[in-house]
């Protein structure tokens, strides 16, 4: 398999955060998530998959589990994520690319892009792009599973302030979070603290910019990239759901 192509530069903020990114989810149920996703699968995708691509793989967490079945290979923009996840899953591929426009020889069951990792996109071209590529990366009856980012009419700007924390011997983090809107985008401003013993107490300050798309939007968008598309309300985090696009 070829390297994918990168085309635009990594977002700086997992230059800081990436090593800490787990420790801010260690209440994230990986495991039963995957189980949810395995039983979509075997309703939607071909019988006995055995392939499975992971765009946006972050620290590897998802393949951790998806590794026990299926031959797995993960795609990242971040190069400190992807240090963290060959880390973890030293003989699993890890290719560093954009989703739009990675290419890679092979082709899968199933791709998956989670934990609304769509949402990063800039632009609804952004999106159709991107569902082309998954199609192209899919075996005929293989399956697409998208996380989506928030509905616009769901997406309260100042709603409320959202607190996180993480504490161990060696590592204290606190995230505290506001959120705003500018047209069709969400922006949501994260304030870290992160206590270490070594470096003793740091503050970084992310924003984080969000395209929000109803629902329609998406499962139109996806259905100009070539796939059948469908939405499950029951997805892995209350109140987004999961777009399932399936390849004839």
């Amino acid at each position: 398999m070829k390297r994918a192509a990168v085309t635009r530069p990594e977002p700086s903020q997992f230059y800081d955060l990436a090593k800490y990114y787990d420790a801010l989810n260690d209440r994230k149920d990986y495991r039963g998530e995957v189980k949810r996703l395995e039983a979509i699968v075997r309703r939607f995708g071909r019988p006995n998959s055995s392939t499975w691509l992971d765009v946006g793989c972050g620290t590897g967490r998802h393949l951790e589990f998806l590794g026990l079945k299926y031959s797995t290979l993960g795609v990242d923009l971040s190069r400190k994520m992807l240090e963290v996840a060959r880390r973890r899953l030293p003989g699993t591929r890890l290719v560093r690319g954009d989703m739009r426009t990675f290419r890679l020889k092979s082709r899968f069951d199933v791709v998956s892009c989670l934990f609304s990792a769509i949402g990063h996109l800039d632009t609804d071209e952004d999106v159709r792009q991107t569902f082309a590529n998954f199609a192209r990366h899919l075996n005929p009856g293989g399956v697409a599973l998208v996380e989506p980012w928030i509905q616009p009419s769901a997406f309260r700007s100042g709603a409320s302030l959202y607190l996180r924390t993480h504490q161990s011997p060696s590592l204290c983090v606190v995230r505290l979070s506001s959120s705003s809107r500018r047209g069709n985008h969400s922006r949501v401003t994260y304030h870290f603290l992160i206590g270490e013993p070594r470096r003793g107490i740091r503050h970084i300050e992310v924003t984080d910019v969000g395209l929000l798309l109803s629902r329609e939007r998406l499962l139109e968008l996806m259905r100009s990239a070539g796939l059948r598309a469908r939405f499950l309300a029951r997805g892995l985090t209350p109140g987004r759901g999961l777009v399932v696009g399936i390849k004839a």
